[in-house]
């Protein structure tokens, strides 16, 4: 499953909120950065902020996002605040996708297990589009 993931600028919970009601949809999850294992790392303004959020609407439409947090090392860039996110079904497929796709790029984060118990990786492919894969 291939899903869009949005960054924004510090405006992610109002922004989902906008899109649940338009599209009529539920939040399956919502995650803040308190919430997580880099939260004492976070400037105490950031701390409510969304690490994570994932929404589902009506004819299988989901869509997911976060905050940008400077703290991270990226700079939030207008316009390349996005990322495609695949769902693969197996830790070997996880494996492959990143491999291929990865090839002739920057891997930002290798596979690897992480805290919400996921199978994950992230990179930016030679024609400079961020993936993230979730396993």
């Amino acid at each position: 499953m291939l899903v869009p993931y949005l960054t924004f600028n510090g405006n992610a919970e109002e922004a989902f909120s906008f899109y649940k009601t338009v599209l009529n949809g539920e939040f399956l999850s919502v995650q803040r950065l308190s919430e997580t294992p880099f939260a004492e790392q976070a400037p105490e303004a950031t701390r409510n902020k969304i690490m994570h959020i994932s929404l589902e609407a009506p004819g299988g439409f989901k869509l997911m996002g976060s905050d940008h947090f400077d703290f991270m090392g990226e700079v939030f860039v207008p316009g390349n605040n996005f990322s495609l996110s695949l769902h693969p079904e197996s830790e070997s497929k996880a494996d492959e996708l990143f491999n291929a796709l990865s090839a002739g790029g920057t891997v930002i984060m290798p596979m690897e297990k992480v805290y919400w118990g996921a199978y994950f990786g992230m990179f930016i492919d030679k024609f400079g589009i961020k993936w993230l894969i979730n396993c």
